[in-house]
C-alpha cells in the first residue's frame, strides 16, 4: 500500500514546477531589471557629484586630468549603454554664495518588455555644490 501511494506521487513536484515556473521566471526579470535600474541611479548619481565638483573647485578642475565636466563625469559612467548627459547651471543660494547646479541625464531600458512594467525610462539625478573660494596667494 505505501508503494502504490508513491508511485501515484511522482509527477506531482513535475506539475508543481510546470505550473509555478512562469512565474519564477516574472521574477527573475523583474529582479534583474530592477538591480539594473538601480546601478544606474548609482551611477548617474556618481556622474553627477563628478561634475559638480569639476565645476565648483578650481584646484580640482586645475590638477584633473578632464578637459571637462562631460569628460570628467564619463570617467564614472562605466558600464551604461549609453552617454549621460550633463547639464550645469549657476545658482545664488539663500546665503549668497554661488553654488553650480549639474544635472546628470540618461535613459534606461528593460531588458524585456513586460504588460504592467514600463519599457524606457530616463534616469535623472541634480547636485548642487557651492563653488569654492578661492584663496589669496
Amino acid at each position: 500500500m505505501i508503494r502504490s501511494a508513491k508511485r501515484r506521487r511522482t509527477g506531482a513536484a513535475t506539475v508543481e514546477f510546470a505550473a509555478l515556473l512562469p512565474f519564477i521566471v516574472f521574477m527573475a526579470v523583474v529582479g534583474t531589471d530592477w538591480a539594473r535600474i538601480t546601478y544606474y541611479t548609482i551611477t548617474v548619481t556618481n556622474c553627477a557629484r563628478e561634475a559638480a565638483l569639476y565645476e565648483s573647485d578650481d584646484v580640482v578642475k586645475a590638477d584633473s586630468p578632464y578637459a571637462s565636466s562631460t569628460a570628467a563625469s564619463s570617467a564614472e559612467a562605466y558600464g551604461l549603454e549609453s552617454a549621460v548627459t550633463i547639464t550645469v547651471t549657476q545658482e545664488t543660494d539663500s546665503e549668497g554664495h554661488a553654488t553650480k547646479v549639474v544635472t546628470a541625464t540618461t535613459p534606461f531600458t528593460t531588458l524585456t518588455r513586460w504588460p504592467g512594467v514600463p519599457n524606457s525610462q530616463t534616469v535623472t539625478r541634480t547636485v548642487k555644490m557651492r563653488v569654492a573660494p578661492l584663496k589669496n596667494n
